[in-house]
């Protein structure tokens, strides 16, 4: 073979070899695309998995607002029917309490009552006059000892003679004119009124000033 046909057939097979070996900067920017087509592919399926979890997210939270909303009401029911028990509890408990006070304060009222017309006898028996003076300090002693003993019970004698006329506290029995007392005043206590523990167990019988 000749040298011309030789080096003929030599530029045959590199143009050859030229035109099926690839460009690398081609090669390079397919690669290129092909990594932002699939990066931009992967972002996409990204987005529409975030909108779908979000949107499920929403659904949830919307199906748990809906299951909450009737159990918030059934507590808010159970806790208003709760204090109000407690309340009634409360009210139910100071009025025992209550009760249970004016029960001990009241106990010896009616036998109270009773003795004040001992105390009545025994005031007039004291204001007669006796010569026998020891027998008079007798009687003193014990009316002392017996109205000692009913004013630790909570028996307490009504203020009336000069007073207002209070009908809570006085019964008027009479009126009169008297110069020495304002329009009003009780003027004379014809019966001691009293009470017991601040109740009032027989009021003053007065004479009022017109």
């Amino acid at each position: 073979m000749s040298n011309e046909n030789k080096t003929a057939n030599e530029e045959e097979l590199k143009e050859e070899k030229g035109q099926n070996t690839p460009d690398p900067t081609e090669t390079e920017a397919t690669e290129a695309e092909s990594g932002s087509e699939a990066q931009t592919g992967e972002k996409a399926e990204t987005k529409d998995e975030d909108k779908a979890k979000a949107t499920e997210d929403k659904d949830e939270n919307a199906e748990n607002a809906k299951t909450e909303e009737p159990e918030k009401k059934e507590d808010e029911a159970l806790n208003a029917k709760y204090l109000r028990l407690m309340a009634d509890f409360q009210n139910y408990k100071r009025r025992t309490e209550k009760d249970k006070g004016d029960i001990y304060a009241y106990a010896n009222e009616k036998i109270v009552s009773q003795l004040l017309e001992v105390v009545d006898n025994f005031e007039r028996a004291l204001d007669h006059e006796c010569s026998d003076e020891s027998y008079v300090e007798g009687m003193k002693l014990i009316f002392k000892q017996l109205t000692g003993v009913l004013e630790k019970a909570g028996l307490e004698e009504i203020n009336a003679l000069g007073e207002e006329f209070d009908p809570n506290f006085h019964n008027a029995v009479m009126t009169e004119d008297n110069d020495d007392y304002d329009s009003g005043k009780v003027t004379e206590v014809m019966q001691k009124g009293y009470t017991l523990n601040s109740k009032v167990i027989r009021p003053s019988m007065v004479k009022v000033n017109n």
